[in-house]
């Protein structure tokens, strides 16, 4: 893996804090008091080069994806993860195109700066390269700068048909929840054996052209040798500090969802916590009279 910099310049005398080197259109992450411009896939392939970690949230809404965009964040994920956390399903397979494109145009409509990425859901892909071009196009005449999909070298052939149509793809290894079943439920990945089958697919993945993989509950071992032999970055989710950038699914980062999170999520915040106080102080405030009060009202 690329040796963390902490240095003001890197070795080609561009300024990390800035991201600035010559005029050209460049973006860092986060720190910057520089005007702040789109997130592009190239800046990702330097901060890797340059060893600085980016971070990458998921965001379903309007109002979360501004936010995010403004925190700095580089690049928010219209996950398939929409189908637990925004529409209460038990897993990520029943979520529908349908269902995924409005959540997509919020997100990209209100990101002025982060990257989106959208995943293509479960059956919307997988019978061919052509079937996984339709659907790409829809997500990105939704607003969408990139789109993820599941798999590695079976899916290789799916990805270089997206990326020779110009939509950037990002790939996603290890566990991956689309296949949940098939894996036999939530187990880690690259473990022994599997370390060799990971890294096969990553360079798979690669060579088809994605900017980017996901690794997902992957031991820390494969994921920081995947790491180190790739060119491009990857996005680690229970794999390790030694990826190139981490993601998380917002409502578990921000304890939204208060009930069992995996193990490899930190929460930052008990949102969940702050909204059921604030809902029950207003129903209170209802019953009692003191909302609305004169201030609230119109003579």
């Amino acid at each position: 893996m690329t040796e963390r910099n902490t240095r003001g310049t890197d070795a080609d005398g561009v300024n990390i804090a800035t991201g600035s080197a010559g005029g050209a259109e460049t973006s860092a992450p986060y720190g910057t008091t520089a005007p702040r411009r789109r997130t592009r896939i190239h800046h990702l392939r330097e901060y890797k080069r340059r060893g600085e970690p980016w971070a990458m949230l998921t965001s379903y809404d309007t109002y979360t994806a501004r936010i995010f965009d403004q925190a700095g964040i580089p690049v928010l994920l219209v996950g398939d993860s929409a189908a637990n956390n925004v529409y209460g399903y038990e897993s990520s397979l029943p979520v529908t195109v349908d269902e995924m494109l409005p959540l997509v145009r919020a997100v990209a409509g209100a990101a002025e700066h982060s990257l989106v990425v959208a995943d293509l859901p479960f059956g919307s892909y997988q019978a061919s390269p052509e079937q996984a071009l339709h659907t790409a196009v829809m997500f990105m005449k939704a607003g969408a700068h990139a789109v993820k999909l599941e798999g590695g070298r079976r899916y290789a052939a799916h990805v270089e048909a997206l990326v020779a149509a110009g939509i950037p793809v990002m790939g996603h290894l290890g566990f991956t929840p689309q296949s949940e079943h098939g894996l036999g439920g939530y187990r880690v990945q690259g473990r022994g054996d599997q370390a060799e089958t990971l890294l096969a697919d990553a360079r798979a993945v690669q060579d088809a052209g994605a900017f980017a993989v996901v690794l997902e509950m992957v031991s820390s071992g494969a994921a920081k040798r995947v790491t180190g032999e790739l060119e491009i970055p990857t996005v680690g989710i229970g794999a390790g500090p030694e990826c190139d950038a981490q993601v998380l699914v917002w409502t578990d980062m921000a304890g939204l969802n208060t009930g069992q999170t995996p193990r490899f999520v930190k929460r930052y915040a008990e949102i969940g916590n702050e909204l059921a106080r604030a809902a029950g102080e207003f129903a209170d405030d209802v019953r009692s009279g003191a909302f609305p009060a004169k201030e609230h009202s119109f003579d």
